[in-house]
């Protein structure tokens, strides 16, 4: 079967370096947007995307995600834009729903002709009291739980090849 939209899912790849070029405001609602369509638990669109491109709260959030991996470099790849996707605890399926974002977003980013990846420990930041003190300064409340970020740019790096698929990836039954 030929389908567009089947080859674009599977030519989808992490990127790990990007450039420094910013990304333009219009690329980034696109994006922003597209996350916005994500399914989610009964429609209740639970989850919240926290765009970030602030050079101060940019290197804050990479100190922190650097702090809880215990390194020094940078987790978010050099990315010039973060997207951090909450959810608040409350709901049955905040993990489920914010996940699906967060996959929106990296589509929506490859359609965009731009690089993205998911990078985690966001959870355990935002338990954190400078993590606590960032929902504070975005207006939202300490009930949400980060459950991942979207690493944004221009790739600076050609896409990797896809790994081979494990043989016992589906079972027919």
């Amino acid at each position: 079967m030929d389908n567009a939209i089947l080859d674009f899912l599977k030519s989808r790849r992490s990127t790990r370096k990007f450039k420094s070029e910013q990304i333009s405001d219009e690329i980034l609602e696109a994006v922003l947007e597209a996350g916005t369509y994500a399914p989610t638990g009964k429609g209740a669109q639970c989850p919240v995307i926290v765009a970030v491109q602030d050079p101060e709260t940019h290197g804050q959030l990479i100190r922190m995600n650097a702090r809880i991996l215990g390194s020094n470099g940078d987790p978010y790849y050099g990315a010039p834009t973060i997207l951090v996707i909450l959810a608040p605890k409350t709901s049955h399926t905040y993990i489920e729903d914010a996940s699906c974002v967060n996959t929106y977003l990296q589509l929506a980013a490859h359609a965009a002709g731009l690089g993205s990846v998911w990078v985690h420990r966001e959870k355990e930041m935002f338990e954190t009291e400078g993590g606590k003190a960032l929902l504070k300064k975005w207006g939202l409340s300490e009930d949400m739980v980060g459950i991942g970020a979207v690493a944004l740019g221009y790739a600076d790096c050609d896409p990797p090849a896809p790994a081979v698929r494990k043989k016992d990836y589906v079972i027919r039954i």
